[in-house]
């Protein structure tokens, strides 16, 4: 039988690259592995590798959405991009909600509390439930009026309206997989968040051809097929969520008790995640008055945003994944009364995003008009989307350091400050200076992903500023 000793002789004689592949599959195994003990890059490995895949599975979503669609044209492609500025207001309840839940939970785990980390999951399932149906059915009947307030054209609308209305009457799908995934991030089992949204893209993968195209016995539904599509593969992944929340095994050790209501905690929960929510719906409402400014220059420009946009996320979501990490390990690591750690934490992620981010800009810099040519041959399209990129990418190391410091913020239970943050640079930054130098400058389109990439760069200067005061330290979760 080998001691602690002799495996860790073992493992210091490995290479670089076994220990690598060593940490990857110990991330993707469910395991009960203690975050506030031991090396922080171990630490943040173990958490970021399976939410950084998890995030890419998110981003997947996208990506494939717009891959089969661009083929239907480009109002089918508008489509896309003008209902998806209407679901990031979805999102964004989904994204905060969940923040609240991450910071209580990790925050109880780090603290040894698990029957209470238990009991926070119970009360978002009770939240989730009355959310869903709050927005799905006005969503379902009212997706129409929706798109022609987004500024949709006739045929965008037309083309467009079951999409919407499938996408937000299914809004259980997507609020639920955020909830239940920010539960597990929140206890360290990123694996069972990661496996459930590989499930559910599987599902969409193999379903989003068949439905939009018709295939086999498969209706031809058109792009209403794609959110058909999202939706099944979604809501499958959330069953597979529940039947491992309550088969009782998992950090949460969930029971059927847990559902019982609480109201102070659901009470704690609501005020924690206000604030999550109220900062990403101050960003989602401001990306959606760039979409509407966007729009002034006609369906092209909509439709290479949204491109442009899809792709994009594709390279940012898994640096969100890592910034989860670092949200997690604050949380548990504030539980456990190491605030000194929970800090370190955070900034050995940042180095790490800020490295990462800054090679994907350079790639996009370098092979912009390559990678929008994957999803357009139409020649403005590609022009508009390559000028979009290339704009975008410019910001990348800057997006890098804020999205790690936010989400630390977040992650210590301290939502309120980042919404003051996102209120100044997003509100009185981004929108203004957007319609300022799309119309008085006459950049046009380029003048609103100029505005983004200036006010995102702001928004990573005030947070660093606010996170090295260290007042997060000594927030209540």
């Amino acid at each position: 039988m080998k001691t602690a000793g002799d495996k860790s002789n073992t493992a210091a004689a490995q290479s670089p690259l076994q220990r690598g592949v060593a940490l990857f599959r110990e991330s993707l195994r469910d395991s009960d592995t203690d975050y506030t003990r031991g090396p922080i890059g171990r630490a943040l490995g173990l958490l970021a590798i399976p939410m950084m895949l998890e995030m890419s599975m998110e981003s997947i979503f996208a990506v494939v959405d717009i891959a089969f669609v661009s083929r239907l044209g480009t109002d089918a492609i508008a489509t896309i991009g003008i209902t998806e500025a209407l679901i990031s207001v979805l999102y964004a309840i989904a994204v905060g909600l969940g923040m609240g839940v991450t910071a209580m939970v990790s925050r109880r785990i780090g603290a040894g509390e698990r029957e209470a980390a238990a009991r926070v999951a119970g009360q978002a399932i009770w939240v989730g439930a009355g959310l869903s149906l709050l927005i799905g059915i006005p969503g379902a009947f009212y997706a129409a009026d929706m798109l022609r307030l987004m500024g949709a054209s006739d045929g965008v609308v037309e083309t467009g309206t079951g999409f919407a209305a499938v996408l937000l009457g299914g809004s259980a799908s997507i609020i639920y997989l955020f909830l239940l995934n920010a539960a597990f991030r929140g206890a360290g089992d990123a694996s069972i968040a990661l496996r459930s949204l590989v499930l559910a893209n599987s599902l969409n993968i193999i379903l989003d051809p068949c439905l939009i195209f018709g295939l086999g016995p498969f209706p031809e539904l058109g792009v209403t097929g794609a959110a058909w599509a999202t939706t099944i593969g979604r809501s499958i992944g959330v069953l597979y969520q529940l039947w491992h929340l309550f088969d009782g095994r998992g950090r949460l050790r969930f029971h059927f008790r847990n559902l019982a209501l609480h109201p102070r905690m659901m009470a704690r929960m609501l005020v924690i995640s206000a604030g999550g929510i109220s900062q990403f719906l101050i960003a989602t409402s401001s990306w959606i008055i760039i979409m509407r400014i966007v729009a002034m220059y006609g369906s092209t420009a909509v439709a290479a945003y949204t491109i442009g946009l899809r792709i994009l996320e594709f390279v940012w979501l898994p640096s969100w994944g890592l910034g989860n990490a670092a949200a997690t390990l604050v949380g548990q690591n504030l539980g456990a009364g190491q605030p000194q750690r929970a800090e370190q934490s955070t900034w050995r992620a940042a180095r790490y995003n800020t490295a990462f981010q800054t090679c994907i800009g350079i790639f996009l810099l370098t092979s912009a008009p390559f990678i929008a040519g994957l999803f357009t041959s139409d020649p403005d399209v590609l022009r508009i989307g390559t000028d979009c990129l290339r704009i975008l990418a410019i910001g990348a190391p800057a997006y890098a350091i804020g999205m790690i410091v936010t989400q630390a913020i977040n992650g210590a239970g301290d939502t309120g400050t980042p919404t003051a943050i996102h209120f100044v640079g997003f509100w009185l930054l981004q929108i203004p200076l957007a319609y300022w130098l799309a119309t008085e400058m006459s950049l046009e389109q380029n003048g609103a992903f100029w505005a983004i990439t200036i006010a995102e760069t702001f928004i990573t200067v005030l947070s660093v500023i606010v996170f090295r005061r260290g007042r997060w330290k000594r927030t209540i979760a």
